[in-house]
């Protein structure tokens, strides 16, 4: 401790929120020009004690290690005294939308980061090691579930080694839980192509469920937070208020076009077609995550003309060349869209923008088709 960089540090923990922060004062000298003060983490700097009396101990600290001048043990009381504990719950989530949902719930309480990409495919993800280091300071992770992130989530929390956010902890949120999932098997075949046990996964394009989604959110950030849980519930009611508003008006501007035929490349759209009355049963992939075929895609040609289905839905991240062929062949609309905020420009802003962007293209893609 005889170094004038030296550090001293003292551990703050179980701060309000229950977990560890650290803050480190930094001993005389150590600050440039030789301030010799204290640097708190808030930014603010304490200055040392007039005179050298209060310096001259060094000997007799180097003889005892672990023993603070009397001197510092008021500076560092008067530190901690003032020490604000407001650092921001880590939210982990898996995908754009369920992060945007997190967002609008935990608003200025947490910090969110996401791991998927807006445009990438949440089935195939690269199980980047930061991911690991993100998982591991995590205080909530937020998840699909239904298998959906099943192909590299489960390895990158093993590494992570983190007990907030094992099973079964306030911290793991598994985000369909309480949804009724659509398309459960009755049995597994993989002949079938990838299906999933626990139903289709894609379930956050019906707002109905991103309601369900945001109470699971709101619940598990409270018992994490407690102290922070009116605001959490504030947030809530405000997003729930917002987003049945926008459900109205996205039911109104699809009213006309109820019972059309659409087509998906891959069988990601039966809970949008549920809660907006479409039939979308037409599939480019013959199976769920198996590439079409000229043969399976002549089948799709003829079933789109006999059901007029005008529109084909193509997300970012599928083969657009494949959908345009087929357009051509039927005059059908090609129609970019994503089931992630982020996907599609002017859907940053999060959950109920992205909605918007969805349910305005696609009115306006049948509305067209329509004349």
């Amino acid at each position: 401790m005889g170094s004038g960089h030296s550090k001293l540090r003292i551990a703050v923990s179980n701060c309000s929120m229950n977990r560890d922060m650290r803050t480190s004062f930094t001993r005389p000298g150590a600050l440039s020009g030789g301030s010799g003060g204290l640097i708190c983490p808030t930014g603010g700097v304490l200055q040392r004690p007039s005179g050298r009396s209060a310096f001259r101990r060094r000997s007799s600290l180097a003889r005892s290690p672990g023993a603070v001048p009397k001197a510092w043990l008021a500076l560092l009381c008067c530190a901690l005294a003032s020490f604000r504990c407001d650092a921001r719950l880590n939210v982990v989530a898996t995908t754009p939308d369920l992060g945007s949902i997190a967002s609008a719930v935990g608003g200025n309480k947490i910090d969110v980061t996401v791991l998927v990409r807006p445009t990438e495919d949440p089935h195939f993800v690269d199980p980047k090691p930061s991911f690991v280091v993100k998982l591991n300071r995590a205080d909530v992770l937020i998840e699909g579930g239904a298998e959906l992130e099943l192909g590299w989530l489960p390895s990158l929390l093993q590494s992570a080694r983190n007990s907030k956010i094992a099973k079964g902890a306030p911290g793991r949120v598994v985000a369909n839980e309480g949804i009724k999932m659509l398309e459960v098997p009755v049995s597994l075949d993989r002949s079938k192509g990838d299906i999933h046990a626990a139903g289709n996964p894609h379930y956050l394009v019906d707002p109905e469920n991103a309601l369900i989604v945001a109470r699971h959110i709101a619940r598990a950030l409270a018992a994490v937070d407690p102290e922070s849980s009116a605001a959490y519930e504030s947030n809530l009611a405000e997003f729930t208020a917002s987003l049945q508003t926008a459900l109205q008006e996205w039911k109104r501007k699809l009213e006309p076009f109820r019972g059309r035929s659409l087509v998906g490349f891959h069988n990601s759209w039966p809970y949008f077609a549920n809660r907006f009355e479409f039939k979308i049963d037409i599939y480019l992939e013959p199976k769920p995550g198996v590439p079409p075929t000229p043969a399976h895609l002549a089948e799709v040609i003829t079933t789109m003309k006999e059901r007029r289905a005008a529109v084909i839905l193509v997300d970012t991240y599928q083969d657009r060349r494949t959908a345009e062929a087929v357009a051509s062949r039927t005059g059908a609309t090609v129609l970019d869209v994503s089931h992630f905020p982020g996907g599609m420009k002017g859907t940053e802003a999060g959950y109920i923008a992205f909605m918007n962007r969805l349910v305005d293209s696609l009115a306006t893609a049948l509305a067209a088709k329509a004349d």
